[in-house]
């Protein structure tokens, strides 16, 4: 059977299959939407320095999504891998400056965490670079090393000296790149490609061939080209929104087309300058993709990619018990307080899983239905990544069954109508100037004093 694309372009799925092809049953242009989640059990509230509710250990339910589709049998959201390019992608940031011990505690601790592969700076880029990749190469890390180059002949024969487990071969596909970057056309590509697939294959290494800007390049010259290296047995076909300008609908489309023309596996690269590099990310894999590009942070050129800890809080949503058995969560934190210091940045309040404020409750209404049951309000468990639920009660907008709660801490015995009245107390003062933790309890002790006076 034969399909035929725009523009007359025809494939033939039976003339080409490859070593890997038997895995993906080819579908070519299916686009059926459908969106699967599964939520965790939650548990665990602490207090803070700057305003908390004390420890609660309520049991979180396993709340249902009420929008809940079918299963997709091509959808890899349980089932997909990480490529981790702190020390590639991430180099590119503009604060990063990676020493070679710096470059070795990060790979140690990605490769502790558990991500598959560790993808490293291109050992052409300088004589450092090279030296880099050799050592990490002889550190007999767990995740496999891969390392990025141009799709030559010369950097793929550097890149296989160097002792790395996997090369990343890429080449701009786009027409502003083949016009403005490296002059080649399409033919050029595709024997290139194709000549260098085979080299690298040959010295027994994992390769991967991507196509730079994969969104702003012309649909049948990128599939025709993608089609020829699954014929030589690539192990990854890479898409890469090298710009950031796709959208989860464009990505899934693409990639669910591209998993009905190749049988190998599909990596994918988004950059976040639109700022859907994570949903993308879970759209490339309900499409059929297999491996996700991260870096710590999301540091990487412009405003950088897909954030390890952000793809993560995505996925543990969706496939809670395929993330927590993979991946060492609680290990999360360590590793972005450790590269934020490499390159000089803080850990935004707002973080995915690790910021300050990710599971702090302010709110009355929240407060108390946290109080009663976290899934409330809540649907990652902060305990799954060795953090804790805060309920900020040193404000206006606290309620009284936030301010029980902290009485009960405080071992003080008062009803619910004087705590109440001490609740009215706390926020009257919170309307005049911003409140602490000291402040709150100053005002909790003296109403009870008062009380025991009376």
């Amino acid at each position: 059977m034969t399909f035929q694309l725009p523009n007359s372009l025809t494939f033939d799925p039976s003339a080409s299959e490859s070593p890997s092809s038997s895995r993906y049953p080819r579908f070519p242009f299916l686009s059926h939407h459908i969106i699967t989640s599964k939520l965790p059990i939650m548990s665990n509230v602490e207090v803070t320095e700057n305003g908390a509710a004390p420890t609660i250990h309520k049991p979180h339910h396993n709340a249902a999504l009420p929008y809940q589709s079918v299963g997709d049998f091509l959808s890899n959201t349980n089932n997909f891998k990480i490529i981790e390019s702190t020390l590639r992608e991430g180099e590119q940031f503009a604060n990063a400056y990676f020493d070679t011990e710096t470059k070795i505690k990060i790979a140690k601790a990605l490769s502790d965490f558990g991500v598959e592969y560790i993808e490293l700076t291109s050992p052409l880029a300088s004589p450092q670079s090279r030296k880099d990749c050799e050592e990490i190469c002889k550190l007999g890390l767990k995740a496999k090393i891969l390392t990025h180059v141009r799709c030559t002949m010369e950097d793929a024969k550097v890149a296989v000296e160097t002792g790395v487990d996997g090369v990343d071969v890429v080449i701009g596909t786009s027409q502003y790149l083949r016009e403005h970057s490296h002059g080649k056309d399409m033919a050029y590509i595709k024997e290139s490609a194709i000549e260098v697939i085979r080299y690298i294959k040959s010295q027994g290494k994992e390769v991967r061939f991507s196509s730079e800007d994969s969104f702003r390049s012309d649909l049948v010259d990128l599939l025709s080209l993608y089609q020829a290296v699954d014929k030589e047995g690539v192990h990854r076909v890479g898409v890469a929104d090298t710009v950031g300008c796709a959208s989860p609908r464009q990505v899934y489309d693409l990639v669910r087309t591209l998993r009905g023309v190749v049988g190998c596996d599909i990596e994918c690269h988004f950059h976040n300058d639109t700022g859907c590099a994570i949903a993308n990310a879970h759209a490339a894999l309900e499409a059929g993709a297999t491996h996700i590009d991260t870096s710590v942070l999301g540091i990487g050129e412009r405003n950088g990619i897909t954030p390890l800890g952000g793809l993560l809080a995505r996925m543990i949503v969706n496939s809670h018990d395929y993330v927590t058995s993979r991946y060492k969560l609680h290990k999360l934190k360590e590793i972005e307080d450790l590269v934020a210091e490499a390159v000089e940045i803080n850990v935004p309040f707002n973080n995915y899983i690790t910021g300050f404020c990710a599971f702090t409750h302010k709110a009355g209404i929240h407060a108390k239905a946290i109080l009663n049951q976290p899934s409330t309000y809540e649907i990652i468990d902060p305990a799954d990544f060795g953090m804790s639920r805060y309920v900020h009660f040193a404000s206006r907008l606290t309620g009284w069954n936030a301010i029980k709660s902290r009485v009960e801490q405080l071992g003080l015995n008062m009803t619910d109508d004087q705590i109440k009245q001490v609740t009215a107390k706390i926020k009257d003062l919170a309307d005049v100037r911003p409140l602490a933790i000291d402040d709150t309890d100053s005002i909790i002790r003296s109403f009870h004093f008062d009380l025991q006076r009376s």
